[in-house]
């Protein structure tokens, strides 16, 4: 379903033209910028998370790539109003790597880890962005409430498409690698 243009939305060359350094997303043509810098708690799980897919991809020689935050991710070629910036990217298919500046289309699996100014974006606006782009896989960390929520995208958003909300104390499986299975409570926190 295609959002009906408005005079005032903002633009993916609105957002490059911030000063360089200015960390922010584009939503729907709305900007968000000035975002607080992350907890210690949120860049804990950022490294943790990163360190422990990247591990897994090279240990298993993949193709696939990892990136933490600030990372920009364009979810389709002709969408010039949305720009985000998940807190771990996942991306398999390395052509959507091929401008060199950010990923173009749907990444693989895409982490958010949910802080008090991005709560609303994580659990409603970007679930849905991600879910029609073709995100295969899309996990909410909430540390505050000691929730790991997974969506496996590849069945939609209907019933089903995402598993019981896990723990910060938990295993939890992934979906796009049936052998991979996080232990968060390795996660010293």
């Amino acid at each position: 379903m295609a959002l009906e243009k408005k005079e005032e939305w903002k633009t993916i060359a609105d957002v490059e033209a911030l000063p360089e350094g200015t960390r922010a997303e584009l939503i729907d043509g709305e900007i968000f910028y000035n975002m607080a810098a992350p907890t210690v708690v949120h860049q804990e799980i950022v490294g943790f998370l990163t360190r422990k897919i990247g591990n897994y991809i090279e240990s298993n020689n993949g193709k696939c790539k990892v990136y933490p935050a600030p990372f920009d991710v364009q979810l389709s070629a002709n969408d010039k109003y949305n720009l985000v910036q998940p807190d771990v990217t996942v991306v398999c298919d390395r052509d959507k790597l091929s401008n060199g500046k950010r990923c173009i289309g749907a990444p693989d699996w895409v982490i958010e880890v949910v802080s008090p100014s991005t709560e609303n974006n994580d659990y409603i606006r970007k679930l849905m962005k991600y879910s029609m782009a073709g995100v295969r896989e899309y996990w909410i960390i909430d540390p505050k409430n000691d929730r790991i929520v997974v969506y496996n995208l590849e069945m939609g958003l209907q019933a089903g498409a995402f598993d019981p909300p896990k723990t910060l104390k938990e295993k939890v499986k992934v979906n796009i690698y049936p052998e991979l299975e996080i232990d968060f409570s390795q996660l010293e926190l």
